[in-house]
């Protein structure tokens, strides 16, 4: 592995200034040292080392290059030696961006190819995909402002709502720059942006709007950056029609672009003026240099520097002091030696435990929570209460010897027959209730109910009690219920059983009385013949005298119009049979198509007049027009009546 040398440094090396004490301190001691004993001044220095200095002095106090090299040591370890860089989180500034396209009639000017509103989506749909963080919203303007959508992530929302963008669907005519940069603030405002980004696409403003615009951008927290669209000539505007747009004098108009104006507002804010390119440059220009981005530049050898994060090494360096440390304090070598028992009692962490203890085929008993040495001092409550604490609900149910704190902890362990009977014990309102509790998890409904309107009784107010015996209540008409209808089932089953018993037995006696029926419907549908007959002979009759008056007031009618008379009264005649036919053949008649419906439904296949008019309704969803452009129009068309300003707003342009 090799040493980083380009990544090592001092994270506070200021602390080195630390060491000029040292050197002072040192000067200090040895000259003191020096003068420690009178007999410096009687004996000569080259002897003065020999007999007094060189183990009397030596041997009681420690040698200063000691003292020198534990301060250096712990000098270096504050100054903070790093040379590895630790794993941070990547920060985002959280930042809106709102798109701002002109949509005033002079956008049809054909200076540039094709003209300055196709020009102008396009840049505005490279404009958004090359936006790669935070979220992006999107204003057009004319007359009026209005949001075409709200701050979002997706920017394919953005892209599928440019191509129905035009002139012609905005509700109010004009331009009006001043509203759509004020529309896009109040959109990253309300969003909760402190910072952002509005990108204006335009081909120009009036002096008048410059003067507001500029007072406007100046106040706002945003970067406005501009992109110009357009030339310096101009262009005529062409309409939809192939017209040109003239003005009242009749004149054609052609609108200029004035890039100084638009780059005197965009500096306002320290966003970029850029004019429309054939190539990506002005999109780069825009989202590669704004305020932010700029503050980043500035600050980012600094953000390098100070604002990573190193693993220090310093402390490790302390290591290399504790055995001068131990030599200075070697008095206190017994007290160390008798210290290191108490580190080997840290206490170890502890984990929960996946299962119960089993040893011997029977499951272990539970560690105590509460120590040895605290039981003499808890009562059997207190211990209790601790076990109740930790979960060990069986250790403190044999615990307690409080009876409502004993059927507590009997019903937190499941185990209700004897809570009911800890409970049972005492006669508070508590214990009343929980014995209610008890009782309904062991089904006894009826016995709860009973306990809960003893609660009741001595406490009208008590709200559980009252949601518990509301909550039995109607578990109890549920089973009473499903008991009625299992009997209902019992009981139709057995009708069941006893007519087809009975239909066996009757099935001979059916076939002489089908026998008896059919003579006596052959009789019946004699008579009924010989009636009809005779009543044919006399309607023929009645017709024939008919027909001889019609024929002395009007001339005889063509052998063919008589036909169609007799077939029309012959059908008639089928529908009056028809509707006079008994309402059960009519019952029937729906029964059968109900089937019917069922059948195909169930067998998922169409019938060829549901397919017909599935081919029906497949031509017309496709006559409907696509049209994204109208949905636009009237959301916009809506919102001004909404908002119904009173008169033009100042400071407005025509196109």
């Amino acid at each position: 592995m090799n040493f980083p040398v380009h990544d090592f440094h001092f994270l506070r090396p200021e602390w080195f200034a630390a060491l000029l004490p040292l050197c002072l301190l040192i000067l200090l001691i040895r000259q003191y040292r020096r003068s420690q004993s009178g007999w410096q001044s009687v004996i000569p220095s080259h002897l003065y080392k020999h007999l007094i200095a060189g183990k009397a002095v030596a041997g009681k106090q420690a040698p200063l290059s000691l003292l020198a090299l534990c301060w250096f040591i712990c000098v270096v370890a504050l100054a903070g030696p790093v040379w590895e860089r630790l794993p941070q989180p990547v920060f985002q500034v959280q930042e809106g961006h709102v798109v701002v396209i002109d949509m005033s009639l002079s956008m049809r000017a054909t200076d540039v190819s094709p003209d300055r509103l196709t020009r102008a989506k396009y840049k505005a749909i490279d404009l958004i995909n090359s936006i790669d963080e935070g979220e992006t919203g999107l204003v057009a303007y004319a007359g009026d402002a209005f949001t075409i959508s709200p701050l979002t992530a997706d920017a394919g929302n953005l892209v599928a709502l440019l191509p129905g963008l035009s002139p012609e669907i905005m509700p109010v005519a004009g331009s009006d720059p001043y509203r759509g940069i004020q529309e896009a603030a109040d959109l990253l405002q309300n969003a909760g942006y402190q910072q952002g980004n509005i990108y204006w696409l335009t081909d120009g403003i009036t002096l008048p709007q410059a003067q507001d615009l500029r007072s406007l951008i100046s106040e706002l927290p945003y970067t406005v950056n501009i992109l110009g669209v357009g030339t310096e000539e101009g262009a005529p505007i062409r309409q939809l029609d192939g017209q040109l747009l003239k003005d009242q004098r009749g004149q054609i108009v052609i609108p200029k672009l004035r890039g100084q104006q638009l780059q005197n507002l965009a500096g306002a804010s320290g966003g970029v003026y850029s004019k429309l390119s054939a190539g990506d440059s002005d999109i780069k220009r825009l989202t590669g240099r704004n305020l932010l981005h700029n503050n980043a530049e500035e600050t980012g050898e600094q953000t390098s520097q100070d604002g990573d994060q190193w693993a220090e090494l310093g402390p490790w360096l302390l290591l290399l002091i504790l055995p001068f440390a131990a030599y200075a304090f070697r008095r206190g070598v017994v007290l160390t030696v008798l210290l290191i028992p108490l580190l080997a009692a840290t206490p170890q962490p502890v984990f929960a435990q996946t299962g119960v203890p089993v040893k011997d085929g029977k499951p272990e008993a539970e560690t105590p929570v509460t120590p040895w040495y605290e039981t003499p001092f808890l009562n059997a409550d207190q211990q209790g209460a601790k076990e109740y604490d930790a979960g060990n609900f069986d250790t403190a149910a044999d615990i307690f010897k409080s009876a409502e704190w004993q059927g507590a902890a009997a019903y937190e362990s499941g185990n209700y027959e004897q809570a009911l009977d800890a409970f049972s014990r005492s006669d508070s309102t508590d214990a009343v209730y929980n014995q209610g509790n008890a009782l309904a998890q062991l089904g006894k409904l009826d016995d709860a109910i009973a306990r809960y309107d003893e609660v009741l009784k001595r406490d009208p107010e008590h709200a559980d009690a009252k949601a518990n015996k509301a909550l039995l209540e109607q578990m109890k008409q549920k089973q009473e219920k499903q008991q009625q209808e299992q009997q209902n089932q019992q009981n139709q089953q057995q009708n069941q059983d006893q007519q087809d018993q009975n239909g066996d037995n009757q099935q001979p006696q059916d076939g002489q009385q089908g026998q008896n029926d059919e003579n006596t419907g052959s009789d019946e549908q004699q008579q009924k013949d010989q009636s009809q007959s005779s009543g044919d002979q006399q309607q023929q009759g009645g017709e024939g005298e008919d027909q001889q008056s019609e024929n002395r007031n009007e001339e005889s009618q063509s052998p063919g119009q008589e036909q169609q008379n007799e077939q029309a009264d012959g059908q008639e005649e089928e529908n009056e049979d028809s509707e006079s036919q008994s309402p059960a053949k009519a019952e029937e008649g729906d029964q059968q198509q109900q089937q019917n419906q069922s059948a195909q439904a169930q067998t998922g296949e169409l019938t060829d007049e549901e397919k017909e008019k599935m081919q029906r309704l497949d031509n017309l969803m496709k006559k409907i027009p696509d049209d994204p452009a109208f949905l636009l129009k009237r959301k916009m068309q809506l919102e001004a009546q909404q908002r119904r300003r009173q008169g033009p707003p100042s400071n407005r342009s025509e196109w």
